[in-house]
């Protein structure tokens, strides 16, 4: 497979210091909870299984945690990793090795127990977060650049269970959308096309295994900011599909020195 990687630098953890938080930092469970105890709960989970494992929401972030990604955001911009894949993609990514660094807000919200308990209650799944060295448990994508875009593509899950995307508005200054088909895995339902686009404080979650989904191009002077949180079911996952995910993250996303970098580093943390 043929690809090109621009700035593939990781920075030394010492010469780079954590974005800083925007005072008073927001609580990200309290956060949370304050908006989400003002939905109709029930209405959404039948929305979402009428969906076949889909949900959109326009306004889902409470005001003060949208201001804080947006901050982040801003702040890891010299902290992108470019990749160009021709035919199906090309923008850019920060992982959640180089955010937990830099932006530790986002691992904290991810990590809410509001959020994950909200969501279980939407999936009827029990969910866990992914494990420390997947770079795509929380990740930042960038669409800076004109042309840049992902094709039709599954946020297909390696691992054992089912893995669920929660995409999260960031930045929309662009006419980027996320264009999706529904039920594309159920025969007995015709496939259902749509389209969105995501503001600031916007929600999308699904099941990465049944939503065929793509971002449109990206024009010239534009910009859009995604935050992807992945939760998984059973956070297993065997050592061939490993090495296929880790060589996909590597190509297609963060480069090769920030993936395979930190399943060094690890390794040897837990010798």
């Amino acid at each position: 497979m043929s690809f090109h990687a621009e700035d593939d630098v990781i920075a030394p953890v010492s010469s780079v210091a954590p974005a800083a938080a925007l005072t008073p930092a927001p609580d990200p469970d309290r956060a949370v909870a304050s908006r989400t105890r003002t939905f109709d709960n029930p209405r959404l989970r039948k929305d979402f299984a009428a969906q076949d494992a889909f949900l959109y929401l326009e306004d889902f972030l409470a005001p003060e945690v949208t201001a804080q990604l947006i901050h982040s955001a801003r702040a890891l911009l010299d902290e992108v990793n470019r990749n160009y894949l021709p035919g199906h993609k090309q923008g850019g990514s920060v992982s959640r090795h180089t955010i937990d660094r830099l932006a530790p807000f986002i691992a904290e919200l991810y990590r809410s127990k509001e959020l994950i308990g909200w969501l279980e209650q939407l999936s009827g799944d029990k969910l866990q977060v992914s494990p420390a060295d997947d770079p795509h448990a929380y990740a930042l994508y960038y669409y800076t650049r004109p042309g840049d875009h992902i094709g039709w593509h599954y946020d297909t899950s390696y691992y054992d269970g089912r893995r669920y995307t929660l995409l999260l508005g960031v930045i929309d200054e662009s006419t980027c959308r996320l264009e999706y088909e529904l039920h594309t895995r159920n025969p007995d339902v015709p496939d259902q096309p749509g389209s969105v686009q995501i503001p600031p404080g916007g929600l999308v979650f699904f099941d990465g295994d049944k939503l065929r989904h793509r971002i449109t191009p990206a024009g010239a002077n534009e910009m859009r900011v995604s935050l992807t949180f992945e939760y998984v079911t059973d956070p297993n996952m065997r050592p061939w599909r490993r090495f296929i995910s880790n060589m996909k993250d590597a190509i297609a996303y963060f480069g090769f020195r920030q993936v395979f970098r930190q399943m060094t580093s690890r390794a040897k943390d837990s010798a």
